[in-house]
């Protein structure tokens, strides 16, 4: 049977004229219609939209896209616009507008100043698992495969009027907080229990759902969470990922009913890794941590899809993801986008434009 999934992509609030994201996201979501499953994020520069579940990739497609021109639609409405972007290309953005919410209020005691670059925007995938310790243990398995997906998805190249030099700058900025990232390898669910107990003593924690790793079991739903990816440019590009994530689930499942916990990855190692998919993307060489070897991007990606081909395949995608990647690799991610935009006209309010109107696109 083939999982169900369920999709949460977080967007900007900007203002049209000055290109600045701008605080006004309780005016959208005042704006947007009954039929759309959005809501409000940490910061008010910030709207979540959500999925039904679906095993549909072609509807998830359809969904996604309608929720985008319905969030654009009730941002219009306010004079305003959205735009799917990893992080804020302009505007004055520390310390952000916090939402209004007592949870969000503990958080700026807890976590400080680190919530300065907190306007952050992800893509988070939920596939359905059997329980929250297969999710830990898929998790286990996924830990190789994340930084390629953050090469893939990387659309955060430019962070308050300058180019950081990074493909993704927001996997490097949210890599500060005390429990972000990869998760650790957990040999047992009960190793995955006590981490969280000594986390919460620590202080690090408020509740379950501040575990903020890149592959969780959910705090509310029956399913792992992987929230590695920054929000896509483009909705193809995001069902593209969507698939894979599917895909890399599925392949883990069998692994585990097989007995395997998956491949110990050293943390250090991998951390190296992301740090490398953040900084390149697409564009140069990618850490096999299988391996302990640098391979360009491309061959990392083939590894990838040659890992998951068949759990891919037999839920009819793999014509699809193929596509997908074929069309990623030839054009880049988001952020090339990004860049090839500003390299004409030297204009990160052109960056901007751009991105208002391929979010919809």
């Amino acid at each position: 049977m083939v999982p169900l999934i369920g999709i949460e992509e977080e967007y900007l609030i900007v203002d049209p004229r000055t290109r600045h994201v701008t605080p006004r996201a309780a005016d959208v979501l005042a704006a947007a219609t009954d039929l759309l499953d959005v809501a409000h994020e940490i910061t008010r520069f910030q709207v979540e939209a959500r999925t039904a579940p679906s095993a549909d990739l072609t509807e998830l497609g359809t969904q996604l896209r309608a929720a985008r021109k319905e969030v654009a639609g009730a941002a219009r409405s306010c004079g305003l616009a959205v735009v799917a972007s990893g992080i804020p290309v302009l505007g004055k953005v520390t310390p952000p507008p916090l939402t209004e919410d007592a949870r969000y209020e503990q958080g700026r005691v807890l976590y400080r100043a680190l919530q300065d670059e907190i306007s952050i925007c992800a893509l988070h995938v939920h596939v359905d698992v059997p329980d929250e310790e297969h999710a830990v243990y898929v998790g286990n398995h996924l830990r190789p495969w994340l930084p390629t997906l953050i090469a893939l998805a990387a659309n955060s190249p430019f962070f308050v009027g300058r180019d950081t030099g990074y493909a993704s700058w927001r996997v490097i900025s949210w890599g500060r907080w005390p429990v972000s990232g990869a998760p650790p390898y957990f040999p047992t669910f009960a190793d995955y229990e006590l981490a969280l107990r000594a986390l919460a003593a620590s202080g690090a924690l408020m509740d379950p759902k501040t575990v903020f790793w890149d592959t969780r079991p959910s705090p509310k739903l029956p399913t792992v969470e992987v929230r590695v990816a920054d929000v896509p440019l483009d909705v193809c590009d995001s069902l593209t990922i969507i698939g894979l994530v599917r895909g890399l689930v599925v392949t883990a499942l069998a692994d585990v009913a097989r007995g395997d916990r998956g491949l110990p990855v050293p943390a250090e190692v991998l951390r190296a890794a992301y740090w490398r998919a953040a900084r390149d993307g697409l564009a140069g060489d990618s850490l096999d941590v299988r391996h302990g070897a640098l391979v360009p991007a491309p061959v990392m990606v083939g590894r990838l899809l040659d890992h998951v081909r068949r759990a891919v395949a037999e839920a009819g995608d793999l014509p699809f993801v193929e596509e997908g990647l074929r069309r990623l690799l030839r054009k880049g991610s988001g952020a090339a986008r990004q860049r090839r935009v500003h390299a004409r006209g030297h204009n990160l309010a052109e960056v901007v434009d751009d991105l208002i109107e391929a979010t919809v696109a």
